[in-house]
């Protein structure tokens, strides 16, 4: 997993619960890393879900929602790195369906090794359906981006989420326009 995750995910922590906490999660997780990120290195993706866990634990607060959160943080984080991604789609349908075949495309051209999730998204009228892969089972990750991304283009939507599956690699987002 690329290093701007986790930069990212303790960036967020620090913001949202204090350096204190951020220094605490690092500190009780067993980390090969030693918990010192540079935003293009490469991690061990069992890194960031140690932290979350420990974060989880600390805060008395679901993982999933503080993935979830993560997600509509990293969202702004991407926004304020590569805005052309965002300007050049005029609705967060037409930018939900660029991930597989143009962002995606771009961020392999400038990260070789990065193992990205798969999106395969498919327009109905007022709906969009997104097949999630990853072996990463990170789903509320994406949905956070996905809520944020409707956020962001001014959309009112619902996202429903369905597991395609019992481990967690493959799960289908409904995401509905209201008009």
């Amino acid at each position: 997993m690329k290093g701007i995750v986790f930069t990212e995910f303790l960036e967020m922590v620090e913001q949202k619960f204090g350096l204190a906490l951020a220094d605490q999660i690092i500190q009780e997780s067993h980390l090969p890393s030693g918990g010192v990120y540079t935003s293009i290195g490469t991690y061990d993706h069992a890194e960031i879900v140690e932290l979350l866990t420990h974060l989880s634990q600390n805060t008395a607060t679901d993982a999933s929602v503080l993935l979830k959160e993560f997600g509509r943080y990293l969202f702004d984080t991407f926004l304020d790195k590569f805005p052309g991604f965002f300007t050049s789609c005029a609705d967060g349908f037409e930018f939900l369906e660029s991930i597989e075949n143009h962002i995606h495309v771009e961020v392999l051209k400038l990260y070789p090794d990065a193992d990205l999730p798969r999106f395969d998204a498919e327009r109905d009228g007022n709906s969009l359906k997104m097949i999630y892969q990853s072996s990463r089972k990170m789903s509320d990750l994406a949905w956070g981006l996905m809520e944020r991304t409707m956020d962001y283009y001014g959309h009112t939507a619902s996202i429903q989420k369905e597991s395609m599956g019992e481990d967690g690699e493959k799960v289908l987002f409904t995401i509905s326009v209201v008009p």
